[in-house]
């Protein structure tokens, strides 16, 4: 099994991805809506772009088709993910990286105030 820092750093919308799932399993469509929300429509994922990306955190076991089944008025082709546990450790190290950055900067910034 691979250690979370090992697959460090992730591009900004894996990240977005990863923190869409950590509250629950979404669909496609909902992981769009959610990374637009959470980013104030900085990222808008198109659906080639989501469905690349969600390969290959698949391929990279972060992620994992969901059990869970749309429901009777919706879609019935609909897949949902979720995270997988390689994948919530991967988001919090993620996570723990960029709060480093974010403190070094701020210590650079104020040192030359």
């Amino acid at each position: 099994m691979s250690k979370p820092e090992d697959l460090l750093p992730l591009t900004p919308t894996e990240f977005q991805v990863l923190i869409a799932l950590a509250a629950g399993d979404r669909h496609g469509y909902a992981l769009m809506q959610e990374v637009k929300a959470q980013t104030n429509g900085q990222i808008n994922l198109g659906p080639g772009t989501l469905y690349t990306l969600l390969d290959r955190l698949l391929t990279g076991a972060l992620i994992e088709e969901s059990p869970r089944r749309p429901e009777q008025n919706e879609d019935q082709r609909r897949r949902y993910y979720r995270l997988t546990r390689l994948g919530r450790r991967v988001l919090e190290a993620e996570a723990q990286r960029l709060e480093s950055l974010i403190r070094a900067a701020r210590r650079r910034l104020s040192q030359h105030a």
